[in-house]
């Protein structure tokens, strides 16, 4: 059921048709909000190119789709994934239970585990067939220029896709 929910979000993410736009860099207006000031960064070298069409509604509609298979769950959502900017530019994934996502290590824990449900997804599949692309690359392919990952207490880690 959930690889059927995240083939369905990769699927309707990349198969909507609405010309895009890019938006700007702007203060991070979040930090001190949504998660506490940034502890670390790095760049990540994208393997795919963004789409063309991927725009601020498809960017919306695939971490709405997210969060709604979040709540499909019998249990809480451990972490929340959603987007913030102008145009929907900035993913943020927070952990809502204290420890699991207690240090980046488990941060990036998280975002293999996303990598492996993505790619056992058959859009993904169609797209990747020798499995080299991860979670980050999704992102970078619907738009996304960063993402920041924390525990939502202690740390925040930014992560700018290029």
């Amino acid at each position: 059921m959930r690889i059927a929910l995240f083939a369905f979000l990769i699927a309707a993410a990349l198969s909507q048709s609405v010309a895009g736009a890019s938006g700007a860099w702007a203060d991070d207006r979040h930090e001190g909000f949504y998660y506490p000031k940034i502890t670390s960064s790095e760049v990540y070298k994208a393997r795919i190119q963004k789409l063309r069409d991927s725009d601020r509604s498809r960017r919306l509609g695939f971490v709405t789709g997210m969060a709604a298979g979040a709540q499909e769950n019998a249990y809480a959502p451990q972490m929340a994934f959603f987007a913030k900017g102008r145009d929907a530019e900035k993913a943020i994934l927070i952990g809502l239970e204290d420890g699991r996502m207690a240090t980046l290590y488990r941060a990036r824990a998280v975002l293999a585990l996303l990598t492996a449900t993505a790619r056992a997804t058959p859009v993904f599949r169609d797209l990747d067939p020798d499995g080299q692309y991860t979670f980050l690359d999704l992102l970078a392919l619907l738009g996304f220029e960063e993402l920041t990952v924390s525990d939502g207490r202690s740390y925040a880690h930014r992560i700018e896709i290029k």
